[in-house]
């Protein structure tokens, strides 16, 4: 069981203007609901009570709806504030892992959607997760599932589930999801205070220990205004 999470949700939401213009992306509602609250519902709903969030734009906004969730929820919400500079994926991860623990943990985008299919992805995962042989499990969608995806796809999966990139020029079968286990081994030597998180990646292809796990349901990119709609008739349609 995996026991703690990161939650990321300190970025700009540049691509999400106007909506971003007075509000942080993490609290643009879909749905009915602010993406923020669907990443926590799906990471809870997985058994895990103790969530840290790191924070950057109007970080205050996001600090006060946690608090108004936790008084709901009772969870456990812990802030990494990242205020004075934004960190970015990789460098979120390095300030938070004082928060983290000794342990695997889960880690997961705030601007990303997903519907559980015949099993709970999270718990899957979990259960999915050898210590011994991972330092990075990564939760994918099929390139032809990633409604409102509009890259090439990121990784390719031998079948005992190793990654390795997108060949230059091509489409990759699997789009990452935005979350993931990931070990605290991992999280070291950074090589600057803002980085991606595909640093760390990097390694762990590089040693075979980097893998990926299908997601069986619903997953949507929520990245624009405009892909708005077509989340929420995706979700409508079911």
């Amino acid at each position: 069981m995996i026991e703690t999470a990161m939650l990321m949700s300190a970025g700009l939401g540049k691509r999400m203007r106007p909506l971003t213009a007075t509000r942080p992306k993490p609290l643009i509602k879909v749905a009915g609901q602010a993406l923020i609250d669907h990443a926590l519902d799906r990471i809870e709903e997985a058994g895990i009570r103790r969530t840290i969030v790191n924070v950057h734009y109007l970080a205050d906004a996001i600090e006060a709806h946690l608090r108004t969730r936790a008084k709901r929820t009772g969870m456990d919400y812990i802030v990494s504030d990242e205020r004075d500079l934004l960190l970015e994926t990789g460098g979120g991860l390095v300030k938070a892992l004082p928060l983290l623990g000794e342990k695997p943990f889960l880690c997961a985008n705030s601007d990303n959607l997903w519907i559980n299919g015949p099993v709970d992805s999270i718990r899957a995962l979990g259960n999915r997760w050898d210590d011994d042989a991972m330092d990075a499990l990564l939760l994918m969608v099929p390139h032809a599932r990633a409604t409102g995806h509009r890259g090439s796809g990121d990784f390719r999966m031998d079948p005992l589930g190793r990654l390795t990139r997108r060949s230059p020029g091509r489409i990759a079968p699997f789009v990452f999801t935005g979350v993931q286990i990931l070990s605290p081994r991992l999280i070291i030597d950074p090589p600057e205070a803002s980085f991606s998180t595909n640093i760390f990646w990097d390694r762990a292809i590089a040693t075979r220990r980097a893998y990926g796990f299908a997601h069986p349901g619903l997953w949507f990119d929520v990245g624009t205004p405009e892909a708005i709609a077509l989340v929420e008739a995706g979700i409508a349609d079911g």
